[in-house]
C-alpha cells in the first residue's frame, strides 16, 4: 500500500483555494492544492510385366496444443483501469484549487489545476483524463471530450489518491481573418473557481506508463504542459514512500519552453535535485533567451544535442525508457541528432528506435 510522506510546496499563485479543512496532512515538498491419419491408394502401377497395387498410408500425431505467452509488459501496467467514465455518463468532480503558474510576463498563461474525484477516478502515472466543458457547441450539441495529461502522481497532490492535477495552458491566437479564438476547453478551465463543477471522463491511456524496474534510466523529454505526466512520476519518485517501490535509478528531464516565465514546477525541481543529487537531473531549453556555441536557438533536441554521446550510450541499455510528450515536432529534432551517432556504431537510428518502441523503451505523446 502506498503512503504519502508529509511534504509540502507551494506553486506561485495569487488565487484562492478550496481544499477541505479536513484534507490529508501535505509534505514539505508536497504542494497545498494477451489429424489424425489419412490413408491414399494409387492407381495400379505397371512395372516391366508384373502389376502391384500400391497403398500407402501415413499418419501424423496431433501435435500438442501450445498456450500462447502473453509478453509481460516492462510498465506498471497490472491492474491498469481505463475508460471507467465515458462522455455519455461523465463523473463530476469538483474544482479545490486552480492557479496560474507562469509569470505575467510570460508568451501565455499555464494553469495547475486541482480536482476532487473521491477516489473514482484510479488513475496511475502516465494516464490521461478527458474533460467536458459547460455549455453547447455552435451547432447546439455538448461540447465534446478533451484529453488532458494528468499532472499528479497516483496519490494525488494532497496524497490521499482523491484528487487529479492538470496542467493547462490557455489557449488564445488570432486567426488569418484578424479575429481573436479562444479554446474552448482550455479556457473553460482556466477560469474555473474553486468549488465548481467539472465533468471527466477515463482514465486512458497505457502508453506512457511508467516502467516497473525501479532501477531504470528514465529520460523524459517535455516541451510547456508536455511537463505533465513527468511530475507524475518525479513526485512518485522523490515525494513519496512506497512499500513496492523505491526509484534507485537515474530521472533525467529536459524540459524546452520559450522564456524562462514559462518555466514550471521549477521549485519542485529544485527540491528533488537536492533530496536526490545522484538520481534526478533536469535540464532546461528556453528558446527565445538561450542559443548554442553556433548561435543556434535552444530548443529542447539543441540541448540534448550537448548530452548526446552520453545519452547514445544510455540509449543502448536495456533498462533505459524514453518518454516524450509535447509539440508534434519535437520527435523530429530529436532524430536528427540521433542518426550520426547510431551510425558511427554501424546501426541504422530509425530501425533501432523501431526496437525500441517494440521493446516499450521509446514512448511517445505529443500533440
Amino acid at each position: 500500500m502506498a503512503t504519502a510522506l508529509n511534504a509540502a510546496v507551494s506553486l506561485t499563485s495569487s488565487k484562492s483555494s478550496f481544499l477541505p479543512a479536513t484534507s490529508c496532512a501535505i509534505a514539505p515538498e508536497r504542494i497545498r492544492f494477451g489429424k489424425g491419419g489419412f490413408s491414399y491408394k494409387s492407381n495400379n502401377v505397371a512395372t516391366s510385366r508384373r502389376v502391384f497395387s500400391v497403398r500407402a498410408e501415413v499418419t501424423t500425431d496431433t501435435p500438442p496444443a501450445v498456450k500462447k505467452v502473453e509478453k509481460e509488459s516492462k510498465k506498471n501496467e497490472e491492474g491498469v483501469i481505463t475508460n471507467k467514465y465515458r462522455p455519455k455518463e461523465p463523473y463530476t468532480g469538483k474544482v479545490l484549487l486552480n492557479t496560474k503558474i507562469t509569470a505575467d510576463d510570460a508568451p501565455g498563461e499555464t494553469w495547475h489545476m486541482v480536482f476532487s474525484h473521491q477516489g473514482e477516478i484510479p488513475y496511475r502515472e502516465g494516464q490521461s483524463v478527458g474533460v467536458i466543458a459547460d455549455g453547447i457547441d455552435k451547432n447546439g450539441k455538448p461540447h465534446k471530450v478533451r484529453l488532458y495529461s494528468i499532472a499528479s502522481s497516483a496519490l494525488g497532490d494532497l496524497g490521499n489518491s482523491e484528487t487529479v492535477s492538470l496542467c493547462v495552458k490557455r489557449l488564445v491566437y488570432t486567426n488569418d481573418a484578424g479575429e481573436v479564438v479562444k479554446g474552448v476547453c482550455s479556457n473553460f478551465l482556466c477560469d474555473l473557481k474553486p468549488g465548481s463543477d467539472v465533468k471527466l471522463t477515463g482514465p486512458v491511456g497505457k502508453e506512457m506508463l511508467m516502467p516497473k524496474d525501479p532501477n531504470a534510466t528514465v529520460i523524459m523529454l517535455a516541451t510547456g504542459t508536455g511537463i505533465a505526466p513527468f511530475r507524475s512520476f518525479l513526485w512518485k519518485m522523490f515525494f513519496e514512500k512506497h512499500d513496492d517501490y523505491k526509484f534507485n535509478g537515474l530521472a533525467w528531464l529536459f524540459l524546452g519552453v520559450p522564456t524562462t516565465s514559462s518555466l514550471l514546477y521549477t521549485e519542485e525541481f529544485d527540491k528533488m535535485k537536492a533530496k536526490a543529487p545522484e538520481n534526478f537531473r533536469v535540464d532546461y531549453a528556453i528558446s527565445r533567451e538561450e542559443t548554442n556555441d553556433k548561435g543556434e536557438k535552444m530548443y529542447i533536441q539543441t540541448r540534448m544535442a550537448q548530452y548526446a554521446p552520453e545519452l547514445w550510450e544510455l540509449l543502448k541499455k536495456d533498462n533505459t525508457f524514453v518518454y516524450m510528450c509535447g509539440l508534434k515536432g519535437m520527435e523530429k529534432g530529436i532524430d536528427d541528432i540521433m542518426v550520426s551517432l547510431a551510425a558511427n556504431d554501424g546501426i541504422d537510428w530509425f530501425d533501432y528506435k523501431k526496437q525500441l518502441k517494440k521493446a516499450e523503451q521509446w514512448n511517445v505523446e505529443v500533440y
